[in-house]
C-alpha cells in the first residue's frame, strides 16, 4: 500500500470516527438537555407519572452515555461523559438545586469530544479570529 493511499485511508477513518461520534454527542446532549430540563423545573412530588418519564429519560441518558463509551478513543471523553451523566442524576436526585453546578461538568464533557474528534487541533475561542 502507498503512502497516499495510507494517507488517504486514514483521512476516511478520522472522517467515520467524527461522525459517528458526532451523532452519539448530540444524542447525549439533546437527552442531558431534557434530564437537566425536567430536573431542575419540576415540583417535588411521589411517584407521580412525572417520575416514571424522568426516570425512562436517565435511562436513555445512561444508553447514550455507553454509545460515547463505545465510540470514543479517549479516556478523557468516556470519563467525563460520565461525570456529566452523574451530575445530571444528582440533579434528578435533587442533590443538585442549581443549573450552574452542571456547567463545569458539561464543558469538561464538551472540549473532551472536541479533543477526540480533532486531536492535536487547538479549539478556536469565541473571540479568536485563528483558523482551526
Amino acid at each position: 500500500m502507498s503512502r497516499a493511499s495510507t494517507r488517504q485511508l486514514e483521512v476516511q477513518e478520522s472522517a467515520a470516527h467524527r461522525a459517528e461520534l458526532k451523532n452519539a454527542v448530540l444524542k447525549f446532549l439533546g437527552i442531558a438537555s431534557q434530564v437537566e430540563k425536567a430536573a431542575l423545573t419540576r415540583p417535588v412530588s411521589d411517584g407521580t407519572a412525572d417520575d416514571a418519564v424522568l426516570d425512562r429519560l436517565v435511562d436513555d441518558l445512561w444508553l447514550a452515555q455507553a454509545e460515547i463509551d463505545l465510540a470514543a478513543r479517549s479516556e478523557p471523553l468516556r470519563g467525563s461523559a460520565f461525570r456529566y451523566a452523574f451530575s445530571l442524576v444528582q440533579a434528578v436526585r435533587g442533590e443538585i438545586a442549581d443549573s450552574s453546578a452542571l456547567r463545569g461538568p458539561q464543558a469538561q464533557f464538551m472540549d473532551a469530544a472536541y479533543d477526540d474528534m480533532w486531536p492535536g487541533q487547538r479549539r478556536a475561542t469565541g473571540d479568536s479570529a485563528a483558523p482551526r
